[in-house]
């Protein structure tokens, strides 16, 4: 019994770091309407700045949040207004040439960071980095637990923004119906910019708080990527409550086959829970409210 305590500990600490993950995609999809392919690209960026802070300026990776989230949101912003929206205007044989540009994107910012700091793996040395404590049985790993409250205090401070200030409440309207929203005087293009730059500090975070935890290289945002798109669509496409759902799902996943079927297959454990969702599920947890409602 332990041991699954334990296992299930470990899946909802990992899994509230995913929820940051899978909020930042899911808010860029519902605004946008696009899947985000360079959003683990992006947390990859944030996870060589916190790496460059503590390596070179000893700032603990969790203070380094301070400057990894805001330039990630300025970055988000930039290819938002500067490559993105553009696309917006022109006519394509693909309609979803956005996403193809998002891909590039991913593309251009891992052999940019490959360039400046070799494909080696990193690591962020911290003093509490292998501290644990326990309480009966069950140990809980200090930088989870630290990473795992500042997950929380973000996602709330997400929420109160959405909820309680008109750029929040305008984004919001945005995902909901975007032509409304313009008709009833919301600029939808900077809402797409702020978004975008939303998202990406969302990731940002992620990224500073999973470093003392995870090897840092070039490649490591596209496996990242594919976690979000997995949260995104257990939550269902667009919903940022949908996401925490999603995020603490798969991290839970990955644990128990983490647990009871080997260390190498824990990833396959969580990609396997999102092939089912797609086939029985395929609107998620919003696709199960529906379901409630009718």
């Amino acid at each position: 019994m332990d041991v699954l305590i334990q296992t299930l500990v470990a899946g909802v600490l990992i899994g509230g770091i995913y929820c940051l993950i899978g909020i930042g995609m899911s808010l860029i999809m519902g605004v946008m309407g696009i899947i985000n392919l360079a959003h683990g690209q992006l947390m990859m960026v944030a996870m060589y700045i916190t790496f460059v802070l503590s390596s070179y300026m000893h700032v603990d990776p969790y203070f380094s949040l301070i400057v990894a989230m805001p330039a990630l949101f300025l970055l988000g912003c930039f290819l938002q207004k500067y490559l993105l929206n553009p696309l917006m205007k022109i006519d394509s044989i693909l309609p979803e040439n956005q996403v193809l540009m998002t891909v590039g994107i991913g593309m251009v910012l891992a052999e940019i960071c490959r360039f400046i700091f070799t494909s080696d793996y990193k690591t962020v040395q911290t003093s509490y980095g292998g501290e644990a404590f326990f309480i009966g049985n069950i140990s809980f790993n200090l930088p989870m637990c630290i990473a795992f409250i500042f997950a929380i205090v973000i996602t709330l401070a997400l929420f109160w923004f959405l909820a309680k200030t008109d750029t929040g409440r305008s984004i919001r309207a945005t995902a909901q119906d975007k032509e409304a929203a313009t008709l009833m005087g919301v600029n939808s293009t900077r809402i797409t910019i702020i978004t975008f730059g939303l998202g990406s500090a969302l990731v940002a975070s992620a990224g500073s708080l999973l470093i003392p935890i995870f090897y840092l290289f070039p490649d490591i945002g596209g496996p990242f990527t594919l976690k979000a798109f997995v949260i995104c669509i257990l939550g269902g496409l667009g919903s940022t409550v949908g996401a925490i759902f999603g995020g603490l799902t798969l991290g839970i996943a990955e644990s128990l086959g983490a647990t009871y079927v080997g260390m190498g297959y824990k990833e396959m454990v969580g990609f396997v829970i999102f092939v089912i969702a797609l086939v029985f599920l395929p609107g998620g947890l919003v696709g199960i409210k529906r379901l409630i409602k009718s």
